[in-house]
């Protein structure tokens, strides 16, 4: 389930530094973590606001990840480690399918693609889509998976935070229309943005509300000291 010319070794190692050294500067929670599907062909679609992003998910994840990035980022040593631990490289802005069909490849043997569908960073907000998640789950038949993150982008005029917070939520996996044509792939890509909209909602109530029982805890602790 990864690209030819990819290393299960290398991949193993790559998830792990990941989950250890990527994840350490951030205290990062997890929710609903068992959304992930444990097999089958998926498209994990995210928002995208960090550098880190693409990381965090690639190591949190509980099963090989193939995820689509920039080209730019394979260059000289760091370029041959991301070959070789399966990732893709993906000219933004340029119609190559090389990319496409060696993730198609990967689907149909039952893996998972991640995709960051606004196809670059942003504020995270996912204002646009681009075509290629919607159109890779369509093409191999494959649920897309939403996940959304808030908190490894560094707000503006910030200095440099330790440690900050940061939420993840996996969304539920969903089937995309099939219609035909370009109507049907545009149709199919609005509903990738939304997935991804409504679940920034979600996961900005629950980071809402859980900030708000912890002021109501701290609250009460100083009115029993009091």
């Amino acid at each position: 389930m990864l690209p030819e010319g990819a290393s299960p070794g290398l991949h193993r190692l790559g998830r792990w530094i990941g989950a250890t050294f990527v994840r350490w500067p951030y205290r990062v929670t997890i929710h609903h973590g068992e959304r992930v599907p444990r097999s089958g062909a998926i498209v994990l679609v995210a928002n995208h606001s960090s550098l880190v992003d693409g990381p965090l998910l690639f190591g949190m994840l509980r099963r090989s990840a193939v995820f689509l990035v920039k080209y730019e980022m394979f260059r000289g040593p760091l370029g041959w480690f991301l070959r070789r631990i399966g990732q893709l490289p993906v000219r933004r802005g340029e119609a190559d399918r090389t990319p496409l069909m060696a993730a198609m490849r990967v689907l149909r043997a039952g893996g998972l693609v991640g995709v960051f569908p606004e196809g670059t960073r942003s504020d995270g907000a996912v204002a646009n889509a681009q075509h290629g998640a919607a159109w890779l789950a369509r093409t191999a038949g494959a649920q897309v998976l939403p996940v959304v993150c808030r908190g490894t982008r560094r707000p503006e005029g910030r200095k440099r935070r330790f440690r900050p917070k940061v939420d993840v939520l996996f969304g539920e996996p969903v089937t995309l229309p099939t219609g035909k044509g370009r109507a049907g792939l545009n149709a199919a890509t609005e509903q990738v943005r939304t997935e991804l909209v409504e679940l920034l909602g979600e996961l900005d109530r629950l980071v809402g509300e859980g900030r708000d029982d912890r002021h109501e805890r701290d609250d009460d602790v100083r009115g029993n000291q009091a």
